[in-house]
């Protein structure tokens, strides 16, 4: 357990897919519930760019998990993370049992306020954040960056909150038809939705460069990742304001 300025941090081990999933958990300064966010990473899996979206979260008066995907690993092989992110996004059910396990670990955070929570997330992070509210879990927001995936025919109608998405207007993995695919699904769903285009930003705009190898169609444009973070947080304090 890592104590900071004014954020409590652990590390917080639970099953989901057949793997022991290792999260990062932050809490805020003070005793009393506060609104809750899960935070999903991209297909590359949990990092420190992750665990400090969530301090920073905690820093602004929430809970924050930010969930594991793949057991405690984090690809540097493109072409091994596809092996494993390609069929897991592919199926609904495996993407809503992993955020299922990892909602499950947020509410039983004392600190949580179990009826208010948001999921937030980044690439297929996203795609599992967007699977919960086709699932008809009761979140006040859903937030996601890289990750316009749509859904099974209908169940976009389930979602209960309102939706923001972003996406680099350059992003080759989210082309204008994806964004057209989302917008019509959520359109038709009746859903409150959003969708914010960074102009020339690549897919994983929002992510900082790391010393891997990338697929093509990726990178790193600061100006609009600092934007993206300003958008999530504007969403949060709309739908998920933390009480004075």
């Amino acid at each position: 357990m890592t104590t900071m300025t004014t954020i409590t941090t652990r590390t917080v081990e639970y099953p989901a897919d057949g793997l022991t999933m290792v999260g990062h958990l932050a809490l805020p300064a003070g005793a009393g519930h506060r609104p809750a966010v899960l935070v999903g990473p991209e297909g590359t899996g949990l990092n420190d760019f992750q665990r400090r979206r969530a301090d920073a979260l905690a820093e602004l008066g929430y809970v924050a998990l930010a969930f594991d995907i793949h057991g405690g690993r984090w690809f540097t092989d493109p072409q091994e993370m596809l092996a494993r992110v390609t069929p897991l996004l592919a199926d609904p059910g495996r993407m809503r049992d992993i955020g299922h396990a990892a909602l499950d670990v947020l509410r039983a955070e004392p600190r949580t306020d179990p009826d208010r929570i948001a999921a937030v997330g980044y690439g297929t992070g996203g795609a599992i954040a967007l699977e919960l509210g086709r699932d008809g879990v009761d979140l006040r927001a859903i937030g996601t960056v890289n990750a316009l995936t749509t859904g099974r025919p209908g169940e976009a109608a389930r979602i209960r909150c309102p939706v923001w998405a972003g996406v680099g207007s350059e992003d080759p993995i989210m082309p204008p038809a994806q964004r057209d695919a989302f917008a019509a699904e959520m359109q038709a769903a009746g859903v409150d939705w959003r969708l914010t285009v960074y102009g020339g930003a690549l897919h994983a705009f929002h992510h900082p460069p790391v010393d891997q190898t990338v697929l093509p169609g990726i990178g790193h444009h600061p100006l609009h990742a600092r934007r993206a973070w300003h958008d999530v947080v504007g969403l949060l304090t709309e739908c998920l304001p933390v009480p004075e």
